[in-house]
């Protein structure tokens, strides 16, 4: 992860993890965010927002907890990979490479913004796409009540990470035999 030592992807890696987080944590709130917004001075919504990023102890279990935090740290680090792999192989890969393992970057970040949810809500956009079929009691008949996602979640972007390293160390040029 010696591209995580460059300051550039780093702070895009920490940029991408904060606001990962922070739209996991204020989305169950977006109700009471737009009404203070409207009716408040600045300084009081400032104050809410900041003390909505206590909600991970309050609306999340910890498992949910855990697994959001654990999201946005690996989308962070997706991200950042998934921009030296694409501006590194800007310069000399073949177009199908880049594609390909872009598909899984974007895979992986996929994956994971559907894994982000909390106790109270279950998985934020995969229980609203189920509302949209009348599917949302499906959730109910999981044995974790929805929170596979979220640990599939995990999964999908730890493998999507991993094939970007692999590919950000593969040589550029094609073997000769």
């Amino acid at each position: 992860m010696s591209i995580l030592a460059k300051p550039m992807y780093a702070l895009l890696a920490i940029f991408v993890s904060v606001i990962v987080f922070t739209v996991a944590v204020w989305l169950p709130n977006l109700g009471l965010i737009y009404v203070v917004v409207q009716k408040t001075a600045v300084a009081e919504v400032m104050s809410l927002l900041w003390s909505l990023y206590g909600a991970i102890g309050t609306n999340f279990t910890l498992i949910s907890a855990s697994y959001t935090v654990l999201i946005a740290i690996l989308f962070g680090i997706n991200v950042a990979l998934l921009a030296y792999y694409i501006k590194r192989a800007r310069g000399g890969s073949s177009i199908r490479s880049v594609s390909s393992t872009g598909a899984a970057g974007i895979g992986g970040l996929v994956s994971g913004a559907f894994g982000i949810g909390c106790a109270a809500c279950g998985t934020f956009i995969f229980t609203s796409v189920l509302a949209l079929f009348g599917a949302t009691g499906f959730l109910a008949f999981l044995p974790f009540g929805g929170e596979e996602f979220g640990f599939l979640g995990v999964g999908l972007l730890i493998y999507s990470i991993y094939v970007l390293t692999r590919k950000i160390n593969d040589p550029l040029v094609c073997e000769i035999t």
